[in-house]
């Protein structure tokens, strides 16, 4: 826990003060909770547990691939759940995050082996998700793919 002071003049220049404490845990745990969803994401991918990751992701989320083809839900598990889009195994290589109040934007660099549309590759894959904390849960409005 830290205090923060905050000082300021009203208009006939009397200055106030105010001090207000904020939790270092609730940073710590949001930070703790995205990266638990991500990873969780990328595992359920591997598992091919679309059920699962419907409750992380938004109604409307949307996945942009390397190749810029931005596809919808509905279109992304038919793929997982065909083997058309088929993930074998991943090694993180760097994570990056930040958080304001109940938003966050989340960078992940992984080594992803997966077969994606015949071509089989271990991909050096890097998402960026925004995500929105909902009712006390971080959920995955959004992914755009590239490569690093």
């Amino acid at each position: 826990m830290f205090e923060i002071l905050i000082r300021f003049r009203n208009k006939k220049n009397k200055i106030y003060s105010i001090i207000t404490t904020m939790k270092m845990d609730n940073i710590e745990d949001d930070k703790s909770q995205v990266l638990e969803v991500t990873r969780q994401l990328t595992q359920l991918m591997i598992d091919k547990n679309t059920t699962a990751m419907n409750k992380i992701l938004d109604t409307h989320f949307m996945l942009t691939h390397i190749t810029g083809y931005v596809q919808s839900k509905a279109e992304w598990f038919d793929e997982i759940e065909s083997e058309r889009m088929k993930y074998y195994s991943y090694k993180e290589v760097k994570t990056s995050l930040k958080i304001e109040e109940d938003k966050a934007t989340f960078v992940g660099q992984n080594l992803l082996d997966a077969r994606i549309w015949g071509t089989r590759n271990n991909w050096r894959l890097q998402q960026t998700m925004q995500l929105e904390k909902r009712n006390g849960e971080w959920i995955i409005l959004k992914s755009v793919a590239t490569t690093f």
